[in-house]
């Protein structure tokens, strides 16, 4: 089977890139879209993120085969329950999130008898709303899908048709799996960015000009990674906490560890480990999941 309508339900930077890499990439594929801001709608279809914008979601999801609640995952439960009513039965539920085991459980029971296929495009930008949204995004970036026990076969390969259509590299996983791995790629390096900058920001013996005046690289960096959308990732810590507080008790540890070797002038140990992270850092660029030129080849997308 293939798509041929899809509905798009939260029109920021990632269902807003949905909608304008379906125009695209499947151009015989029909979009229509709805959020639950009016302002994003206006946006929305002034910018043309799907092909009819709609002020209701029921109408927005009617006759679409394919669903996508591109919504924070504390949002999920009531975007489903605003479209259950509308549903095609033989169409597919779908989704964004980051943490997939809460968004699972969340969908099938609010969706009791519809076809829940959860996925994540590991995509984006600190950037967020309706203005965001680039057909590129998802280009040679990963797709995870995590199928739950007993997903029909076959709409489960339409998905990943989908998303690969649209320019990403696809695996699938189980959910639990998928939240421990993003756990510690995504979720705890969002956490260490918020966090690094809040002090920053707190310290009595400097004023927030001078963080501001004099951000180097590293901290700049962090800023980026610190400046996206709040509801989101509140959302994340709270529906990953298992895996988050595990893989944050890890980095703690090796913290720690790490306080240690300063505090005695453990050099070699040091040495050590920025080696490592360093080659990791080179195994990302050399498989395309980021750009070793300056600014990293942002400025591309500004």
């Amino acid at each position: 089977m293939s798509f041929q309508r899809v509905a798009i339900i939260g029109l920021g930077l990632i269902g807003g890139s949905v909608g304008l890499a379906v125009r695209d990439d499947l151009p015989g594929v029909t979009t229509s879209g709805y959020d639950i801001d009016p302002k994003v709608r206006a946006r929305a279809r002034q910018r043309g993120l799907a092909q009819v914008i709609h002020d209701d979601p029921g109408e927005a999801v009617r006759g679409a085969d394919l669903v996508i609640l591109c919504v924070p995952v504390g949002a999920m439960r009531d975007a489903a329950a605003a479209i259950a009513a509308d549903l095609s039965p033989d169409c597919v539920v779908s989704d964004v999130g980051s943490s997939k085991r809460t968004i699972t459980d969340t969908l099938t029971d609010a969706l009791p008898g519809f076809e829940i296929i959860p996925a994540h495009p590991v995509a984006g930008t600190e950037n967020s709303g309706p203005d965001a949204g680039f057909s590129t995004l998802f280009h040679q970036r990963w797709c995870i899908v995590t199928p739950p026990a007993g997903a029909n076969k076959t709409k489960v390969a339409a998905l990943v048709d989908f998303w690969e259509s649209l320019g990403a590299m696809v695996e699938c996983m189980d959910a639990d799996h998928h939240d421990r791995v993003l756990a510690v790629t995504s979720h705890i390096p969002h956490l260490i960015a918020y966090t690094i900058v809040g002090t920053a920001s707190d310290l009595e013996q400097v004023t927030r000009s001078e963080v501001i005046k004099y951000s180097a690289g590293g901290f700049r960096d962090f800023t980026r990674i610190a400046s996206s959308d709040p509801t989101m990732w509140r959302d994340v810590f709270l529906n990953n906490k298992d895996a988050v507080l595990e893989m944050l008790d890890t980095f703690l540890t090796d913290l720690a560890l790490m306080r240690e070797a300063i505090k005695a002038g453990d050099g070699e140990m040091m040495f050590d480990t920025f080696s490592r992270t360093r080659a990791i850092r080179r195994s990302i660029v050399a498989l395309g999941q980021d750009d070793a030129r300056a600014d990293f080849g942002r400025g591309d997308h500004d």
